[in-house]
Parts: C-alpha cells; structure tokens; sequence
C-alpha cells in the first residue's frame, strides 16, 4: 500500500491516548455528562465545532512537527492521509446517527436520558475500535493479501447499502435483542438513566441497558465497514488509529446536532454507500493503478458533498 512508513513514536501515542482519556474525563466530571439534560442544537453545534478544531488542530501539530524531523514530503502527505482518512470517518459516522436516533425512538427515550448512553457508547466504541485498528494493522502488515478482501467486502457491502438504503432494520428481530431479553432480568417500565436497579434483593437490568448494548453492537458493526475502508487511504497505524478516534470523540456532538434535521439528509446514504464502493474499487486496482489520496479525498469530498445538496433540495421540493 502506500504508507510504509509508520511515524507513530511512543511519546506520540501516549500524549494521544492520554489527550483522549483527560478529554472523556472532562466530559463525564466537568462539562455535565453525568447529569441528564437535553443537549440543545446550539450546544452540539459548539461541541462539534470543537471536536473539529481539535483535529485540524491536531493535524497541523503532526505536520509541523513531521517538517522538522523527516522532511516537508513526508509530512505533507501523513497530513493529507490523516484529513482525507479523517473526513471519510466522519462521513461514515453519519450513519451511526440515523441508526442511533431508529434506535433512541423505537425504545422511547426521553431526550434528557440519550447523553449519557451515547457517553458509554462512545467509551465502549474507542475500546473496539483501539482494539480492531492494532489488529488490523498487524494483520495488514503481515498478510498484505488481505487489503484485497477488504477491498471485495467494500464494495459488496457498498452495493448493499444502495440496495438496502430505503428499508428500515426491525429492531424486535435483531438477534443481539433478542439474547439479552432472554438472558437477563429486564425490569419494565421507567428507570430514568439507571441501567440496573434492585428490585427484592434481585438486580433487574433496565430497558436503556438494551439500549446502550444495541448502540455497542450498532458501532461494532460500523466498525467493520469503516476501518477497512481507511486502511485504503494509510496502512500507518497512528494515522488509522487518531482520525478514528476523533472522528468517534466528535460522534456524541454530531448526533445531538443531525437528530432533529436527521430526515432532511436521507439521500447521504446513497452518496455514503457509494464513498464505501469507490474505496472498495481503489483497493482492487491497487496492482494496476494507486489512485493518489489527493484525488481520493476529492472523491469522496463531491460524494458526500452532492449527496448532502440534493437531499436539502429534495426535502425542499417535498416541504412546498
């Protein structure tokens, strides 16, 4: 692939990893996430914004520092590799909102009650996520075959989407669903943000556990589909391993500012969908053509992007 250089140092992923652990912190301890409250739109547009200055930010300190140590070529493209890998997560993560919100309304959760489970969604989802990435990238680096079994499982799991993009998942059939309820105690009713109460000297799990394991589960399986798909833009496993993680950190914000406007975006799943086949494509076409990720980014940029524009221009059209 075309990233054999890795230039992950230990100082690096240690200041990465304890940025990412002080931030949850914050976020659990100082900034409310431990007190049920409806996140306002005009507070997610504030998180989202930050999430994002973080990792421009973070980007432009790898890049400087990259220019004094191995040169402005490496440098340059570590940086384009870390953006375009950064946007393709973030557009990827789209779809765990509009899965998210299938989920938050089939089990009636009140807006005040969904902050804290996206909190231990997110928590649960770096853990995967960590874990998958390392994996992968061992996996990458001694099996270089496997780069075209992503490539194969994009692009089927591209067309599905496209295929699929329409239909609306039955929540009561999921099999994950359908194991905890038979498997655990489920305390019915209204539990406010509990996940577990005692009832008769007996711990009862409440419905927003189940909740907060189809969230778990839903993210696992996203996993699946974008991970590979960024190992096609950076076999580096701190490039992989950062612009996942902040594409994840920023989730919670972007749910909470696309929950209520989710509807006005429903062709993104197409451009999505699409953004998932071109990569599995490039993958492919490796042995004969490497598509540069300049040209990459681009791609993707006027898929998302035109994606997004006529979905605002079709609702508008629906709306008059």
């Amino acid at each position: 692939m075309n990233s054999a250089i890795s230039i992950g140092e230990p100082w690096m992923w240690g200041g990465f990893v304890a940025f990412v652990l002080v931030m949850l912190v914050l976020d659990l301890f100082v900034f409310g996430g431990n007190k049920a409250h409806k996140v306002s739109v005009k507070e997610a547009a504030a998180w989202s914004l930050v999430w994002v200055s973080l990792a421009l930010a973070f980007n432009a300190g790898m890049w400087w520092y990259l220019s004094g140590t191995v040169g402005s070529e490496i440098a340059d493209r570590k940086a384009l590799e870390f953006f375009t890998g950064y946007l393709i997560e973030k557009s990827l993560s789209v779809d765990n909102v509009f899965v998210f919100l299938l989920i938050f309304t089939a089990f009636h959760v009140a807006p005040e009650f969904q902050r804290r489970v996206l909190i231990y969604g997110v928590l649960g989802a770096i853990v995967m996520r960590a874990i998958m990435i390392l994996a992968g990238a061992w996996v990458v680096r001694e099996f270089s075959w496997v780069l075209y079994f992503f490539g194969v499982f994009l692009v089927v799991t591209g067309m599905r989407m496209l295929v699929m993009a329409e239909k609306t998942p039955d929540l009561e059939k999921n099999p994950v669903l359908k194991f905890a309820r038979r498997h655990l105690r489920i305390a019915e009713g209204d539990h406010g943000e509990k996940f577990s109460v005692m009832k008769d000297g007996v711990r009862y799990f409440t419905p927003l556990f189940l909740v907060l394991i189809l969230i778990e589960v839903t993210d696992l399986v996203f996993a699946v589909d974008s991970i590979p798909a960024i190992f096609a833009i950076t076999t580096d496993p701190f490039i992989v391993f950062t612009s996942n993680i902040f594409a994840i950190m920023g989730l919670r914000a972007l749910y909470f500012l696309l929950a209520d406007v989710a509807d006005r975006f429903h062709l993104l799943k197409y451009g999505l969908a699409m953004v998932l086949t071109f990569i599995g494509a490039k993958m492919l076409i490796m042995p004969w053509y490497h598509v540069p990720v300049g040209a990459s980014l681009a791609v993707v940029a006027v898929l998302i992007g035109s994606s997004v524009v006529a979905s605002l221009i079709a609702t508008r059209k629906v709306a008059k």
